[in-house]
């Protein structure tokens, strides 16, 4: 079965499940930090989790848990109709962070969450994706354009 279905099947009945017992916020958050922190030792699950994870090990289905939660983070925000970008920076950037979540609520209308990561690969600036929009406002987009022009012209020559 396609893991894109499988893992949305899975994470509609994991959502569907936590608004009906009301700790969606809860397994959301532990989804988060599972997420985020795979090496951690997570403790004790949230009862919903718990159960859902049986569901997976009974239905052999622990290969597809990192897409499955994904899916669940995406269909929960959602649902409560917050915006989820990603943004990655060179260096923290935390005013930067704060300026672009005041223009993407400006934009969209809605809450937005920013989910920021460090990449020091981009060797300065930032990318930032909302759904499947892309801006690379990154130093290493511009090297990589400079270069490929630069072949480019070579080739020409010779």
């Amino acid at each position: 079965m396609n893991t894109g279905i499988l893992s949305s099947r899975y994470a509609t009945a994991l959502l569907r499940y936590t608004q009906e017992t009301g700790g969606g916020e809860r397994v959301c958050a532990q989804v988060r930090r599972l997420l985020e922190h795979p090496e951690e030792n997570p403790g004790k699950l949230e009862p919903e989790l718990e159960r859902f994870v049986r569901l997976l090990v009974k239905n052999d289905r622990l290969d597809d848990v990192r897409f499955i939660f994904r899916s669940f983070l995406t269909m929960y925000y959602r649902s409560l109709g917050i915006l989820v970008a990603h943004l990655t920076t060179a260096v923290p950037a935390g005013e930067l962070e704060d300026k672009l979540r005041s223009m993407l609520e400006k934009k969209f209308g809605g809450e937005v969450r920013i989910e920021s990561r460090v990449d020091p690969d981009l060797v300065g600036g930032f990318t930032l994706e909302v759904g499947d929009y892309l801006l690379d406002a990154s130093v290493r987009r511009q090297i990589e354009t400079i270069r490929r022009q630069f072949v480019i012209q070579n080739n020409r020559i010779v």
